[in-house]
């Protein structure tokens, strides 16, 4: 959240507060409605004083008008839904979730007891990535240690190519298929 977003939010939840305040206090009798009225008659009457409450309204209007239409989170959530920007002294790299996806699936399909891949990567709004991997295996697969294999390649064929650390690598076994029998001409 950017400064100007905070300070938005600060400032109207202080102006809701006085507001709700008041409110308050001139239901519970124990300020004078004829005493409120008078201040706001004078706030509204005098030059300096209207010229003070103007300029103020103004400058709370464009702070409402910022926040409504122009929200700094737009930008923020866009990035972190197309992928991964990276930054450097040379400029900026976007690496899309597509990517990670095709570099996981390439290190999936190097398994001979891997079959039909499915990857998802979900990276959040710290750049934190998560690769979910759901694959059919063949039944002398051993899942325990191929799935741990799998996800030691897949975080560091990530860190070596795009420099990128993988927080979780989740795996789902989805079905165990039947083993390809090769073709036999007779």
């Amino acid at each position: 959240m950017k400064f100007l977003d905070k300070f938005n939010l600060v400032l109207f939840s202080i102006i809701i507060l006085v507001i709700s305040l008041t409110i308050c206090i001139l239901s519970f009798g124990w300020l004078d409605l004829n005493l409120a009225l008078n201040g706001i008659s004078f706030l509204v009457t005098e030059d300096v004083a209207t010229n003070i409450v103007l300029a103020v309204s103004i400058i709370l209007i464009l702070l409402s008008l910022k926040s409504i239409f122009f929200n700094s989170f737009s930008k923020e959530k866009m990035e972190s839904k197309e992928g991964i920007l990276l930054e450097n002294d040379n400029g900026k790299l976007l690496v899309s979730k597509d990517t990670i996806e095709s570099l996981t699936n390439a290190v999936v399909k190097s398994f001979e007891s891997a079959e039909n891949v499915m990857t998802k990567v979900d990276v959040d709004s710290e750049s934190h990535v998560k690769i979910y991997i759901t694959l059919f295996v063949y039944p002398d697969a051993v899942i325990k240690e191929l799935s741990n294999k799998l996800q030691i390649n897949v975080k560091d064929t990530i860190k070596k190519s795009l420099d990128l650390e993988v927080t979780e690598v989740n795996i789902r076994i989805k079905n165990i298929s039947a083993k390809k029998e090769p073709n036999i001409k007779e």
